[in-house]
C-alpha cells in the first residue's frame, strides 16, 4: 500500500491539475468544452463527497473489528429534552411526479422526471427506535422463519445473525452499542441503524406493516416539515439522534438512510451518461434495493428527497434505517 506521505502528494497532484484546468476555462472559447468540465468537476465533487461518508462508516466497521474496541470522537451528543410519539401519517397519493426536477445538481439515477401512480397509504411519523427492535429481538424475531423473505431467512442462518451490526449483549438480557464514541449504552428513543433491508422487511412484518416504496417516500418526504429534519453531516452528532417533537413526518432527511421495498432499477427513459460516467450508477442497477433520505453522516447539500441510494439487502455496514409503511385499509384515520 502506498504511504500516507504518497497519497498527500499525488492528491496536491490533482488539486494543482485540477486547478490549472479550470482557471484556464476563464479564457476558453468553446462554451460547450467549459460547460461540460464545469458538470464533471462538479459530479466527481460530489462523488468525493460520497466517499467522504463512506470512509466514516468504513472506519466504524475496522474499529468495532478490533478487540480493543477503539473511540474515534468524545464530543457529547445533545439529547432532545422531548421526542416524537409514535403515530401514522395519512398520505393520499394518486398521480404524482416523481423524479429530479432540474433545480439543482443530482446524480442520473434521479432522473428523468416522470408520473407514478401511488395508492393512500400511511407512513410511520418517524424511523423505528432501538426500543422497538429490542422488543423484536426479544420476541424472538431472529428466531421465526415465519417473519422473513425466504433470502433473509437463509441469510440468518448461514451468518447467525441475532440483532443489528453494533448491538452488544451485555449479558443481562439488554445490549449495548459500539458507535464512533465507543461502547455506550443502546439508546431506546434513537433511531435503529445498521439493519439489513431482510433485516427491516422482517421487522415490518412482525410489526403487522410494510416497508414504504421509494414513490410513497419521495411523495410523503416533499411535503415534509424542514424544522423536523434530522441530524446530517454538519451537525456534528455522527449518530442519530431520536426524532423531535412536531407535525407530519419527522427525520424526512437526515439520521439514517431509509430501507424501501424497491429494487434499485433505472427511471422509465433513463439513459447512462456518455463515456466513463456512464459506468458511474446504471452498471449498478440489478439485484440492489433504494434506500432513500440521507443520514447523519451525509453533506447537507445532498441530503434531497429525490437522492437514491442503494445497497444490496444483506448488507448493513452503512447507516441504514427503518421507517414503516401501511395500507390505507390497514391504518387508522386520521393521524393516531
Amino acid at each position: 500500500r502506498p504511504l500516507l506521505r504518497e497519497v498527500l502528494a499525488w492528491r496536491r497532484r490533482v488539486d494543482a491539475a485540477m486547478g490549472a484546468l479550470l482557471a484556464s476555462l476563464a479564457t476558453e472559447p468553446d462554451a460547450a468544452r467549459t460547460a461540460a468540465i464545469h458538470a464533471r468537476t462538479r459530479l466527481g465533487l460530489a462523488h468525493e463527497e460520497q466517499h467522504q461518508e463512506l470512509l466514516v462508516m468504513d472506519v466504524l466497521a475496522a474499529f468495532a473489528a478490533q478487540p480493543l474496541r477503539p473511540t474515534w470522537r468524545q464530543d457529547p451528543v445533545p439529547v432532545p429534552s422531548r421526542v416524537a410519539e409514535d403515530r401514522w401519517i395519512p398520505q393520499e397519493g394518486g398521480l404524482v411526479e416523481v423524479g429530479h426536477d432540474g433545480d439543482g445538481f443530482c446524480f442520473d439515477n434521479e432522473t428523468p422526471r416522470h408520473t407514478v401512480y401511488v395508492a393512500p397509504f400511511a407512513l410511520g411519523a418517524r424511523l423505528v427506535t432501538n426500543a422497538a427492535w429490542q422488543a423484536f429481538v426479544e420476541d424472538g424475531g431472529y428466531r421465526t422463519a415465519s417473519w422473513w423473505l425466504s433470502d433473509g431467512w437463509a441469510w440468518v442462518q448461514a451468518h447467525g445473525i441475532q440483532h443489528p451490526r453494533y448491538w452488544i449483549p451485555d449479558g443481562e438480557g439488554g445490549f449495548g452499542q459500539f458507535t464512533v464514541r465507543g461502547v455506550g449504552a443502546l439508546e431506546a428513543e434513537a433511531p435503529v441503524v445498521h439493519v439489513s433491508g431482510y433485516e427491516a422487511e422482517a421487522f415490518a412484518a412482525w410489526s403487522g406493516a410494510r416497508l414504504p416504496t421509494e414513490h410513497e417516500l419521495e411523495l410523503a418526504l416533499r411535503s415534509a416539515p424542514s424544522e423536523g429534519h434530522g441530524a446530517c453531516l454538519e451537525d456534528g452528532a455522527w449518530t442519530p439522534r431520536p426524532a423531535t417533537p412536531g407535525p407530519g413526518v419527522r427525520q424526512a432527511l437526515g439520521d439514517a438512510w431509509t430501507w424501501t421495498r424497491s429494487a434499485y432499477l433505472p427511471y422509465p427513459g433513463f439513459a447512462p451518461l456518455p463515456g466513463a460516467l456512464g459506468e458511474y450508477n446504471g452498471k449498478f442497477m440489478s439485484g440492489q434495493w433504494v434506500l432513500r433520505g440521507s443520514s447523519c453522516l451525509t453533506p447537507r447539500e445532498h441530503a434531497r428527497v429525490t437522492y437514491r441510494n442503494f445497497f444490496h439487502p444483506h448488507q448493513r455496514w452503512m447507516v441504514s434505517g427503518v421507517r414503516l409503511a401501511r395500507d390505507v385499509s390497514a391504518t387508522p384515520s386520521p393521524e393516531v
